[in-house]
Order: C-alpha cells, then sequence, then structure tokens
C-alpha cells in the first residue's frame, strides 16, 4: 500500500495511533519464535550469501539516513522490501539459522523504513513499519532487535507527546534477554531512551539512575566486543544528545544546555541529520533560559545546516518551532531576531 501511488490519499489520511503501541505478552512472543515455517511459496534458494546483501544494503541506506535524513531514499527502502526481500522470506532456507537471520535483516530493514518515516514526520506510515519491524524480528526470535524496535517507538510516542505510552514501551525494549543479550551499545541505547521516558513522566531520580547505567554501559563498549551495525550511530555525542533531552525534560536547563553542546562539539560529520536537529532543540533551550541571542547564534547554524540538503522532517519541526519561540520577540525589533525569522521564513517557503 504504500508503494501505490493511488493509494497516496488513503496514507495520508491514516493516523497515528496510541491504541495500536500496547506490547503483547511474553506468550505471544514465543509463540512468534516457534510458529512453524510455512511451505515456500516458490523454489528460491536463500543462502547465507542473500542474508549478507540485505545486510549490507541495509547500512548503506542507514549511512544515506543519518546524513541526508529521512526524507531522502525511503522509498528506495521500502521498494527493496516488498520486492527482493519479501521473495527471500517466501523462499526456501539452506537451514533454520539462515532463516532466523534473513527474518532478522528483514526487520532490521522495516525498522529503517520506519525510522526514516518517523524523522521526515509520516507517523502512521512509521507506526506500520514499526509493527511489521517488531513482528519480523519475534519470528527471527531475535530478542536485542525486539527491544531496539520497542526503544525506537517509545521515541517516537515521546515526540509525538505519548508520555505513558513511551514509558511502557521503553520499559520493554529493557526488559530481559531485550537487554541481557544485547552488546553494550545497544544497551546504553535502550537505557537512554527509557531515561528519557521516566523524565518525561516525572520520575527524575529514576530518570538520573537510568541516564548513569547508560553511560556506564556505554563506557564498556570496546573494540573487542562485536556491536550489530544498527547502533553504529550511537556514541558519546548520541548519548550527550539523549541526556540533554532528559535533563530538559527533568526541568534542568542549565545542565541540558551543556549537554547538547558536548554532542556538537563531538559529533562527526556523517551525521548531519542529527546535527540538525541537535541544533534546534539547543536553541529552543536556550531561548527558554532567557538566552535570547544566544539562541539565534545556534539556530543561524541549524539553518546552515538545514540548507546542505537535510530532508528531515524533524528538523523542518525545529524550524517552525524556532519561529513560534521568537514571535514574542519580534515587537523588540531585536536585529538578531529579525534577521534569523526572516531567514526562517524564507526557508520554509522554499521547502513546503
Amino acid at each position: 500500500m504504500d508503494l501505490d501511488a493511488d493509494r497516496r490519499k488513503f496514507i495520508g489520511g491514516a493516523v497515528y495511533s496510541a491504541a495500536a503501541l500496547a506490547v503483547p505478552g511474553e506468550q505471544w512472543w514465543q509463540e512468534m519464535a516457534r510458529t512453524p515455517q510455512p511451505t515456500p511459496s516458490r523454489q528460491q534458494h536463500v543462502g547465507r550469501a542473500d542474508v549478507t546483501m540485505v545486510e549490507e544494503l541495509t547500512v548503506a541506506f542507514s549511512r544515506m539516513d543519518q546524513q541526508r535524513g529521512g526524507g531522502h531514499g525511503r522509498k528506495a527502502v521500502v521498494q527493496y522490501l516488498h520486492s527482493d526481500v519479501g521473495q527471500f522470506l517466501r523462499g526456501r532456507f539452506a537451514d533454520e539459522q539462515v532463516r532466523r537471520d534473513m527474518f532478522s535483516a528483514a526487520g532490521e530493514l522495516a525498522y529503517l523504513s520506519a525510522w526514516m518515516a518517523f524523522d521526515n514526520a509520516e507517523h502512521s506510515v512509521a507506526e506500520r513499519y514499526f509493527l511489521l519491524a517488531a513482528k519480523l524480528a519475534a519470528r527471527a526470535d531475535n530478542s536485542p532487535l525486539v527491544g531496539h524496535i520497542l526503544r525506537a517507538m517509545a521515541h517516537q510516542a515521546l515526540d509525538l507527546g505519548f508520555a505513558k505510552e513511551s514509558l511502557e514501551l521503553s520499559l520493554a525494549s529493557v526488559r530481559g534477554q531485550r537487554y541481557l543479550a544485547a552488546t553494550p551499545r545497544e544497551r546504553a541505547l535502550l537505557g537512554v531512551v527509557h531515561a528519557r521516558g521516566l523524565a518525561a513522566n516525572g520520575q527524575k531520580q529514576a530518570a538520573a539512575r537510568a541516564l548513569l547505567r547508560a553511560e556506564n554501559d556505554l563506557a564498556s563498549a570496546r573494540d573487542g566486543v562485536r556491536e550489530p551495525h544498527r547502533t553504529f550511530f550511537f556514541s558519546d555525542a548520541a548519548l550527550a544528545h539523549e541526556t540533554a533531552c532528559t535533563l530538559r525534560d527533568s526541568g534542568d536547563r542549565a545542565a541540558a544546555i551543556q549537554q547538547f553542546r558536548r554532542s556538537i562539539r563531538t559529533r562527526g560529520a556523517a551525521f548531519r541529520r542529527t546535527h540538525a536537529v541537535t541544533l534546534g532543540y539547543l536553541g529552543a533551550t536556550q531561548i527558554s533560559n532567557g538566552g535570547v541571542e544566544e539562541a539565534c547564534a545556534t539556530w543561524s547554524g541549524l539553518l546552515d545546516a538545514m540548507e546542505e540538503g537535510i530532508y528531515s522532517g524533524r528538523a523542518r519541526q525545529a524550524v517552525f518551532d524556532m519561529r513560534k519561540l521568537l514571535s514574542p520577540y519580534r515587537r523588540r525589533k531585536i536585529p538578531a531576531v529579525m534577521e534569523l525569522d526572516a531567514r526562517a521564513a524564507s526557508y520554509l517557503t522554499r521547502v513546503d
């Protein structure tokens, strides 16, 4: 349906559903993992090389997403998922391990499609693909991948204002083998989003404890530990970004500003999309803390980044939020405010 141009109107009318976020009980996950594989609908042989090909293309698409944002190339990801990968899932597998690995690879690709849609503010589409990814990961009996997907769903729910549902999802993501069987870097990622969910629900002390655990998990990630490709983006800079969001939601703006700055200072050039989002969040926190001209300087950097070809609904939303937060200052005729607001309005006119 996502690929059918004639159904775009229907897709556009679909809405994000908080009701769909309920996490199934443990029995459901167990049944998904042990359900017998149906008789293949075609005789295509699926081997280790096919799994490797899907994994490598997923990594390539993911790196493109980090560079340009979810609005660039997602249709190609979906096309590949529905055509080639869909055929692999209906094929005849070399053995049970290859079957599980192919379902894991398909789950990661579906997750990436969901994440790209989320980043581009296509929230109902993202939700459908997150749910598909979770089912594929469950078929593969891949607990850490399930945790990774639930963590992303919690992130989306939090951004959309569903704090209670986000906390439930993030709690499920760190439960049992989803956390215990994960690598240190992935455990840190699960934990820091859980911390954000706790902060958004007013549980400041629990959020602080979760942050500390996430820091310790990331510190234990080292070269000798083989991490899944899906965690390549989660570094000290990413941890600082999520820590800043947690501190901001806990009411500690000054500490949040320090962490946002640390994230910007330490992030590599390969992560331009997240760099733009961080600049947007930093500016919003600065102006909320009384630093108007400071925020204007930060937001000027955001517009510089956006004009370099970032296709991200989250980053565009930061520009909308900027104009809203600047509105009380327009009548004061502050030069930095007037210049930045005009520049933001011109940018939004071009991209809308």
